[in-house]
């Protein structure tokens, strides 16, 4: 295991040549692995060679969070009359986005329909035992999310908690005081207010997310194929102005190419998504086409630190998301702590490595500053995953592409869409089965508004 020492006092009297510690990357396979419960059953099996479908009424491309949770919404609402196809490239689920994350869950955003999600979210995290069974448990920790700004934003979220509390969120602000006597292990420096949601929020496993809402929906008939999306086919429509996507082209694991023709498709395949969208002529035609899908992978590190510091946050802290857009949160026995680059400072995408350099320049100060039992700690595992990140607006693309009457979009949720999974896919089943939404109207999140130039103003996202 990694374990790497040093102290606030100490490190600031090292020079670049004798440094605490000077480490290469953290390459993929030596690693921490992010919580996985033990006891989650082994997925039931994809489809053999001899069974590959030739046709399906709905083909979902990825089999991540939000692949999985359409599968499953699909299935529950329409039964086994809906042939739905999954397609995923990485059966392991080793370097997908949804496993690899914080699994995190807050319901503190300022756009209406980004709480609903997360409301929604903490709701089915509840029921996942009657929604989905009890062989896997999502091990939903409600111990509250801490909000913290500066004096400059802390009318922003003053607002944004009188918009969550019209919605049924519930969350106090903070002045210093109430928050130093609420929470002592914080310093309370260069804080202008505090939010606390402090009822359906806080952090569960992603992995039993994921395998619970797979398994359940193979249960219900959606068919699992390891294999990768490479192309897609068109056919004419006449006179129309865009030809129909038909089939998508899909490189089997025994690197067979096969295709598979839909009805309707969806496109969720997570940070890769942006790629895969210029295969279906998206950002590479004219007119509708001639707009891209601005979804690109960004690689997030998130350390696992150990303080035995006086006066730590105790095992029943909330996650806490500092004024710095840092956050971290309780492990166990340790903690979980992570913090996004600025644009310049963006690392290569080529792999899953982990800079432990990273973490002394431009977490760990932040991180002792804030909690100053953290001022001696020491990094005790790592791990690296990816962002679906959405360089328009950082809010996810839902919905049908305008220039198709049979392909979707579920992707770009930039670091927050596990807490989403859930009504996304809902939300997706709902488009496709009945013509539009039901439950939340997720249309502010249509492709339209890329090619219209309307951003999402989203101001909570880290």
């Amino acid at each position: 295991m990694l374990a790497f020492q040093f102290s606030r006092s100490s490190l600031a009297k090292f020079q670049p040549l004798n440094r605490l510690f000077s480490q290469k990357p953290v390459t993929q396979d030596k690693q921490t692995k992010p919580y996985r419960n033990l006891q989650s059953p082994t997925r039931t099996a994809n489809c053999t060679p001899e069974a590959f479908p030739t046709k399906c009424d709905v083909a979902i491309i990825g089999g991540g969070g939000m692949g999985s949770s359409t599968a499953y919404f699909l299935k529950k609402k329409a039964g086994r009359d809906l042939n739905v196809v999954v397609v995923e490239r990485d059966n392991a689920y080793s370097k997908a986005s949804t496993p690899l994350s914080a699994g995190c869950l807050r319901q503190q955003f300022t756009v209406q329909e980004n709480v609903l999600m997360s409301r929604f979210g903490a709701q089915f995290l509840h029921s996942f035992k009657s929604e989905i069974g009890d062989e896997v448990d999502p091990n939903f920790k409600t111990y509250g999310n801490l909000y913290l700004v500066n004096e400059k934003n802390a009318e922003k979220l003053a607002q944004g908690v009188a918009l969550q509390s019209q919605l049924g969120v519930k969350s106090e602000l903070l002045t210093n005081d109430q928050l130093k006597k609420k929470f002592p292990w914080i310093n309370t420096d260069g804080i202008g207010l505090a939010a606390f949601g402090c009822v359906d929020e806080g952090w569960f496993d992603p992995w039993a997310l994921l395998t619970g809402l797979r398994k359940k929906a193979q249960a219900l008939g959606a068919v699992y194929i390891d294999g990768e999306v490479v192309d897609f086919e068109f056919k004419s429509k006449g006179g129309a102005e865009y030809d129909a996507v038909d089939k998508i082209v899909v490189r089997t694991a025994q690197n067979e190419q096969k295709t598979i023709q839909f009805d309707k498709c969806v496109l969720s395949a997570g940070a890769f998504s942006g790629e895969l969208a210029k295969k279906a002529r998206i950002g590479t035609g004219t007119g509708l086409l001639s707009t891209p899908l601005p979804v690109e992978p960004r690689k997030r590190y998130i350390y696992v630190i150990n303080s035995q510091g006086e006066n730590a946050p105790p095992p029943t802290a909330p996650l806490v998301l500092d004024t710095s857009q840092l956050y971290f949160r309780r492990e166990g026995a340790n903690f979980i702590t992570s913090r996004s680059p600025s644009s310049d400072q963006e690392p290569p995408i080529d792999n899953l490595d982990v800079d432990l350099d990273y973490f002394e320049t431009n977490i760990w100060p932040y991180l002792a500053h804030r909690i100053p039992a953290f001022e001696s700690l020491k990094v005790v595992g790592s791990w690296a995953g990816y962002y679906d990140y959405n360089t328009f607006d950082q809010n996810g693309v839902i919905g049908k592409h305008p220039a198709y009457d049979n392909f979707y979009i579920a992707a770009g949720f930039s670091g927050h869409g596990i807490q989403k999974v859930p009504a996304v896919g809902r939300g997706m089943a709902e488009l496709i089965v009945d013509g539009g939404f039901k439950n939340i109207d997720l249309s502010l999140f249509r492709f339209e508004r890329l090619i219209e130039k309307r951003p999402v103003k989203e101001m909570a996202i880290a």
